[in-house]
């Protein structure tokens, strides 16, 4: 492991452009050798665009193996390069709609879904505003530090454990009026998930934000990394109005029905890799 980081610690000096040829090179060859995983993005894809011909659902997936790829490679980027470097490869846009919320003394929750950019423009949004996240342990003890004292360079972000529960991430939020970066959209199971479309499929996708935003009285606004070329451009959109209401089921909903929108802007950035259906409705049979 130590060794691993070594490699992304000498591969940070590179150049973006050079860094995205080696993940080229080595994500072709990941989507070759790793036929589990390629077959979950294809089933992925195959139930949210069954109108694509299977030749672009396999362009599609190839493509998404390149930028999870990219996303590993570059964990020396937002590791150890100067701040500055990630503050030139970012593109923020619209942020006012958390700092005026911030300045009203208002609590914002960012529902921020899972692309393949989201690490390098979390660091640098680091660098402008608090955040509040929270953290899952990792089973190897190395990564574990690593991770943990990666999120914590900038020494601007306040960490929750997964397991404390949600009183400390709602302490964490009061302190600045720190945004809490929340990602909601992968399947955790059923316990605390409801079953709600998702591409039109049934997806167990947990109702915290709807929660949270209601325990908290904060402000939902949605944030969405993007990568353009060999940058990233971070877009924020106005806080949802109305939300959260008194239907938790309604209101995942709505994040789902945003998300998918967003999906279908760029389709190869998500995470595909992810068995997003695992979890069935009783009566529905598997899907992997």
């Amino acid at each position: 492991m130590k060794f691993a980081f070594l490699l992304l610690w000498l591969i940070r000096l590179l150049p973006m452009s050079i860094i995205g040829g080696l993940a080229r090179a080595l994500g072709y060859i990941a989507y070759a050798v790793a036929k589990e995983r390629r077959r979950v993005g294809l089933i992925n894809l195959q139930l949210c665009f069954p109108e694509l011909p299977s030749a672009e659902r396999r362009r599609l997936i190839r493509n998404n193996f390149v930028y999870m790829m990219r996303l590993v490679l570059e964990y020396g980027v937002v590791w150890w390069s100067r701040p500055e470097r990630l503050k030139k490869l970012v593109t923020i846009k619209n942020l006012h709609y958390v700092t005026d919320l911030r300045a009203q003394g208002q609590d914002v929750i960012l529902f921020y879904p899972h692309f393949v950019g989201f690490e390098m423009c979390v660091y640098a949004l680091n660098q402008y505003i608090p955040l509040v996240s929270v953290y899952s342990h990792q089973k190897n003890a190395v990564m574990d530090q690593q991770i943990y004292t990666g999120r914590q360079r900038f020494n601007n972000c306040y960490i929750v454990s997964r397991r404390e529960g949600l009183r400390p991430i709602i302490k964490a939020m009061r302190k600045d009026h720190a945004p809490f970066l929340y990602l909601p959209d992968q399947d955790f199971g059923t316990r605390d998930s409801v079953f709600v479309k998702f591409f039109g499929n049934d997806a167990a996708t947990i109702t915290g934000l709807s929660r949270i935003s209601k325990l908290a009285r904060a402000k939902v606004v949605p944030t969405i990394a993007r990568r353009v070329g060999n940058r990233f451009e971070l877009e924020f959109y106005p806080p949802w109005d109305n939300y959260p209401t008194e239907d938790a089921m309604a209101d995942t909903q709505c994040m789902n029905d945003f998300l998918e929108e967003r999906i279908r802007e760029i389709p190869d950035q998500y995470f595909w890799l992810h068995k997003r259906f695992k979890s069935r409705p009783d009566g529905q049979a598997k899907v992997y």
